[in-house]
């Protein structure tokens, strides 16, 4: 497993992280604490979820397995030090003061701990004020509940508005940002990932195979698989069925085929060698979908010409 510094926070998080997206919505608890053992076992140190995963029940199911393993630590990580448990959620919106507070000690309650090593804002929020959403994150930082801040699917323009307001007051900044990134959806590469270079922000990267788009498994005009993530959220189709996305996984397939490598683990292993980012996370519904993330970091296949 390799190690990688988290923005500017001093913390060390191992290259690919465990979303828990599916805990409690896709999986249930034993398969979930499965899934959780051998990431841990295989020195996964990240480990993200939010409020709204699972209506609060992925929080829940991480909680328990950290607790059981005693791993609802009391001390902050170390910096400079890898192999640390780093624990993430996010709160979504409304980001009012009196929410930001109530989601906070929700998730602390639900994940048993003393304090949240990194606490995102899932989304920007264009009816709550920034200075309201940003003065509560302050207050229950320097209140110890949360020890780190960060954001996700914030464009580069509202990460650097919050920046502005954050160091014009003197407040906690944001170290981290958590964008969706694969080969269908590559925004980032234009203004994101220069920007959180320049300013030692650390990219969070999330669907690396488009909620299974890139697997293959899906047609233009045929029916979801029964129990796929289109299945259980059928929005996701608004990121990914265009010409654009179609033509990628054609060509995703075809690569595969030349290079005797699954469509899976040449779109895994894509993410992972990108420059700039710091972690990419993966949402495994079995023990088998960890282990070919792993794979996939470990190819060495030079695919890079048929995929660029």
């Amino acid at each position: 497993m390799k190690y990688r510094k988290l923005g500017d926070t001093g913390l060390f998080v191992s290259s690919i992280g465990l979303g828990c997206v599916t805990f409690g919505r896709e999986i249930e608890r034993k398969t979930a604490f499965a899934v959780l053992d051998r990431a841990f076992e295989r020195g996964i140190t990240l480990y993200d979820t939010a409020a709204m995963y699972g209506d609060g029940e992925s929080e829940i199911i991480l909680g328990d397995w950290l607790a059981r393993n005693g791993l609802a630590h009391h001390e902050p990580a170390d910096a400079g030090k890898a192999g640390e448990i780093v624990v993430a959620t996010k709160a979504y919106p409304p980001l009012t003061r009196k929410n930001l507070r109530k989601a906070v000690e929700t998730s602390l309650r639900s994940l048993k701990v003393p304090f949240i090593d990194l606490y995102q804002l899932h989304a920007w929020d264009n009816e709550t004020p920034l200075h309201e959403t940003l003065e509560a994150l302050e207050e229950l930082r320097r209140e110890e509940k949360i020890k780190f801040l960060g954001c996700s699917n914030f464009t580069p323009l509202q990460l650097c508005r919050s920046l502005w307001w954050q160091e014009t007051h003197n407040a906690a900044r944001f170290s981290t940002i958590q964008p969706m990134y694969n080969l269908v959806n590559r925004e980032i590469e234009g203004e994101l990932i220069p920007f959180c270079r320049e300013e030692h922000i650390g990219i969070i990267t999330y669907s690396p195979l488009g909620a299974g788009f890139l697997t293959g498994k899906y047609t233009p005009d045929g029916p979801f698989p029964k129990g796929t993530r289109f299945d259980i959220k059928p929005s996701h189709t608004q990121h990914y069925y265009s010409d654009h996305g179609w033509k990628t996984v054609e060509h995703l397939r075809k690569s595969s085929e030349q290079l005797g490598v699954s469509m899976v683990k040449l779109a895994l292993s894509w993410v992972m060698k990108q420059p700039g980012t710091t972690s990419m996370l993966i949402g495994a519904r079995k023990i088998e979908q960890v282990e070919q993330a792993f794979d996939s970091e470990a190819l060495e296949v030079d695919f890079t010409p048929l995929l660029s």
